[in-house]
């Protein structure tokens, strides 16, 4: 990172080197580092600190600038870097290359931990062949520009996240690292067009999730078909919502005047599985969409791109490997996901609590996750299954569609607009379960909240843009 002032110099030097920070008193060797950071995910090089993290300092002056810029344009191809002077320190950025693997007078090196190294032969034949792509998500979309940014999801984000918005919005998407700066300009990641674009559907086509309800066990004939690309976090929150639709429910009694629901398929498993495919997903592959499809005896989650690179079938659950370590930053940062390769592991003890057979996966160049809908001792049944209730009750909101109803509420919407996004039919119980518990909580409001029974009233998510009538 870029110096400003003291505090995070100290940082920096607690911090010590490391995968993507190397320490140097001179300019020895300098162009080992550049293409190692260049052949890796990028880093920083601090002129004028020692390896034992003391500040020695160094003449960052035009000679020395000019020297710099000369080692990284005479590497193969030439290094992107950007350098910066804080006090007497140099600060060289080396941004990850487009075009690995790049090379300097004395081989092609690697970041391994907090050292380059320098690859051998078949390293680097491997390396050749895994390395033909940089990841999508960190990748500058050009034609993506402010006006397509939804100020409206980055400011439920933030919320969501539990982000202070005290700095602009550009400064936090840096920090994010879902947008980059360049002579004052913003530069959007492509992991920020999945979060927050306006309409995804203008930039990306392949980032839809579509979910399918098929008769019988086969993809013959289709019975629902829907199609989500609001954006990566609402098209995980619509899947989860089509599944709850379509998937058998009963209820049990504990002697509340609650009901308590139990699923067939545990929702957090499946909300596990289809989190998991839109992450991991291979985003370069424009040719195929996440799937969830439900069929009467499984449910099967598809994602394009097969297992990501570095990860073996035999450490699948075992060790995460993020294809797109941006994405899953941030939807860390939302509590989706916790990044540590316990999920199936989780997912599989759930199924086992609930008397189903294990979670099946299939791997080729998609992962197939599939999941039994009935224990093998029992008949499919392939019509909802509820117990009687002859005691009102109230049930609270499904955290789900809570979330699926404020991202749509972003711009305000009718009851009709809203309940047609969701495929809500009853308006009674619209009305009386899930409209009064987001209107107390504050989270939606009435645009005309003088006439609540106007036939012109809409509704708004908190915090969202519109004119009070």
């Amino acid at each position: 990172m870029m110096i400003k002032n003291e505090q995070e110099l100290k940082y920096i030097l607690e911090q010590g080197e490391g995968y993507r920070i190397e320490f140097k008193e001179q300019c020895s060797n300098l162009d080992k580092e550049m293409v190692a950071f260049a052949n890796s995910s990028g880093g920083f090089i601090y002129l004028g600190i020692s390896d034992k993290n003391i500040v020695t300092g160094i003449e960052a002056d035009n000679k020395l600038l000019s020297q710099v810029q000369d080692i990284a344009q005479n590497c193969d191809p030439p290094v992107k870097i950007i350098s910066k002077k804080y006090k007497n320190i140099l600060i060289i950025e080396v941004r990850e290359g487009t075009d690995k693997p790049y090379r300097c007078t004395s081989g092609f090196y690697n970041r391994v931990g907090p050292n380059s190294q320098k690859m051998k032969r078949d390293e680097i034949v491997e390396f050749v062949k895994s390395e033909g792509k940089v990841r999508f998500d960190e990748m500058v979309n050009r034609s993506f520009q402010s006006q397509d940014f939804d100020d409206g999801k980055f400011n439920r984000f933030l919320k969501l996240a539990g982000i202070s918005s005290v700095l602009a919005t550009n400064e936090i998407l840096k920090n994010l690292h879902a947008a980059e700066m360049q002579f004052d300009q913003c530069y959007y990641y492509n992991t920020a067009v999945l979060f927050f674009a306006k309409n995804l559907d203008h930039h990306f086509f392949h980032t839809t999730v579509t979910c399918a309800l098929f008769k019988g066990r086969d993809k013959v004939t289709i019975l629902d078909r829907k199609d989500f690309n609001a954006d990566i976090v609402d098209n995980i929150d619509q899947a989860m919502i089509f599944l709850k639709r379509h998937l058998n429910l009963r209820y049990e009694f504990d002697g509340s005047p609650a009901r308590i629901e139990i699923p067939e398929i545990p929702y957090e498993a499946l909300r596990e599985a289809v989190i998991n495919a839109v992450i991991h997903r291979d985003y370069f592959e424009k040719g195929a969409n996440v799937m969830v499809e439900i069929f009467d005896d499984r449910v099967e989650i598809v994602s394009p791109g097969g297992l990501p690179k570095g990860l073996k079938i035999e450490n699948f659950g075992k060790e995460s490997v993020l294809r797109n370590p941006n994405i899953a930053n941030l939807m860390q940062r939302l509590e989706y996901i916790e990044k540590m390769g316990t999920g199936i592991l989780r997912m599989q003890k759930m199924l086992a609590e609930a008397g189903l057979p294990p979670l099946k996966y299939e791997f080729s160049t998609f992962v197939h996750a599939i999941f039994y809908r009935f224990p093998e001792s029992t008949t499919p049944v392939t019509t909802p299954v509820t117990t009687p209730v002859t005691t009102p009750v109230t049930t609270p909101v499904d955290e789900d569609q809570k979330r699926a109803i404020l991202a749509f509420c972003a711009t305000p919407k009718s009851r009709e607009e809203i309940q047609e996004q969701l495929g809500l039919k009853n308006k009674r119980h619209f009305l009386t379960a899930i409209l009064p518990p987001l209107l107390e909580s504050g989270l939606l409001v009435r645009t005309i909240p003088d006439k609540p029974n106007s036939r012109m009233q809409k509704y708004a998510a908190k915090g969202a843009k519109y004119e009070e009538k």
